[in-house]
């Protein structure tokens, strides 16, 4: 009888018992089964802005944080971050006229293939959840490619396509400038979302099977996207708008509208996107460079660049920035997971594209496994962990191969008539 008793009360104490302490090996073996998988790092601009013709040949193994503005990636601190996946942005300046945007996103797109293959012990090119998973068990880092911005295709769906053959897994539809077809989160609006044009790209990405980023973008352009994709989206970098008010994260609405979709919002580690109080420093940091010297007709010291920046020197002296913390950016994927749920939400950090304006404890890509910790002492399970580190995007890439499947039979002219004929109606 005693043993009956002892053999039912079995379960109880196994469920009672609390999580492991040893943060550290958990995260280990939670990213041992999962691949950490992060939305967007701007490492190959950063290369291309630091190195130049250099970056070609740049030893990129180790150290790349000795010179100021630091790298925040280098191969031995991917390897230190347990990194199994990685979204590379090829963004150029949304300024340019677009027909330049495409020569130099092609040249960011061969700047990712060469730092593969010259390191083929650590990367691998992926385009699929099954390439990411299998690079992930063979012990390397699949290396995604990620267009930063719809100008980037200059109108033109062959050139989306072109992208899709040359291996790139998502477009954001806008960068910092509102474009023909779409609406900005950071510019003026033209167009109240996606005009019919921009509702056929998302169309075109849906078929080809590459991933809607509606980082970036205005929040009516948000909804548009989402009204009309017929596959899950992500927001590859971007935060949550009720913690932080910032046009460049994502409100509650759309939250819950991603939940319905499926998607996922990768959390953006950018200072102002993560801090309300940093946001509104920097805007006024950003003031008193305009009243200082504001090229090329005011400024107090307009025409005397030396004292104008002796002056700002002074004023940040007297005006530190805020301090933003690894716990802030807990805030934010702790918010995402109660209004959108656990299964939307990932991490998206924008290391190497935002000048070192990075929250305390995560300065680098090495420092991945210090926010999981974080989570896991707020509560967070090993298999919540593995959502967040890689699964959910995992499962939004099949969300969108089999989409893309599902209209193997559309032909690319398809998009093309479908313009016309929402222009004629």
């Amino acid at each position: 009888m005693k043993l009956v008793l002892s053999l039912l009360a079995a379960p109880f104490l196994i469920a009672a018992a609390p999580p492991s302490t040893d943060y550290a090996a958990r995260v280990a073996r939670v990213l041992k089964a999962t691949p950490l998988i992060d939305g967007h790092n701007d490492w190959p601009e950063m290369l291309r802005a630091k190195a130049g013709a250099g970056r070609w040949t740049k030893d990129l193994r180790a150290g790349l944080d000795k010179t100021k503005p630091s790298y925040n990636t280098d191969i031995a601190r991917l390897r230190q971050g347990m990194v199994g996946g990685q979204f590379w942005s090829v963004w150029v300046s949304a300024g340019q006229p677009e027909l330049d945007q495409v020569k130099e996103t092609l040249e960011q797109i061969d700047l990712v293939h060469n730092i593969v293959e010259r390191y083929p012990a650590d990367f691998a090119l992926a385009t699929t959840a099954a390439d990411i998973r299998r690079i992930h068990a063979a012990g390397r880092i699949a290396s995604m490619i990620g267009v930063e911005g719809g100008g980037q295709i200059d109108e033109s769906l062959s050139v989306l396509r072109d992208y899709r053959r040359l291996g790139a897994s998502y477009l954001t539809l806008t960068h910092s400038r509102t474009i023909s077809w779409a609406d900005s989160a950071t510019d003026d609006p033209k167009h109240d979302g996606l005009t019919p044009f921009g509702e056929a790209v998302v169309h075109e990405l849906n078929r080809l099977g590459m991933l809607v980023d509606l980082s970036h973008v205005s929040e009516a352009t948000m909804k548009d996207a989402l009204r009309v994709t017929r596959a899950p989206v992500i927001f590859s970098h971007s935060s949550a708008r009720a913690v932080d008010d910032h046009p460049r994260n994502v409100s509650d609405d759309v939250l819950r509208l991603v939940t319905k979709n499926g998607g996922v919002v990768m959390v953006n580690y950018a200072a102002a996107y993560v801090s309300h109080a940093y946001r509104l420093w920097d805007a006024e940091r950003a003031a008193e460079r305009v009243r200082l010297n504001a090229p090329p007709f005011s400024g107090l010291y307009i025409g005397e660049p030396e004292k104008a920046a002796q002056a700002m020197d002074a004023w940040l002296k007297a005006h530190p920035a805020p301090v933003v913390t690894l716990g802030e950016v807990a805030d934010h994927i702790e918010h995402i997971a109660k209004v959108a749920g656990v299964d939307h939400v990932g991490i998206g950090s924008d290391f190497d594209g935002v000048d070192d304006e990075l929250p305390k404890g995560l300065e680098g890509v090495e420092t991945y496994p210090a926010l999981l910790a974080e989570l896991m002492r707020r509560g967070w399970s090993d298999a919540d962990i593995a959502k967040l580190a890689g699964g959910n995007v995992l499962r939004v890439m099949e969300g969108a191969e089999r989409t893309a499947a599902a209209m193997k039979g559309e032909l690319p002219g398809d998009a093309e008539q479908a313009v016309l004929d929402a222009k004629k109606g």
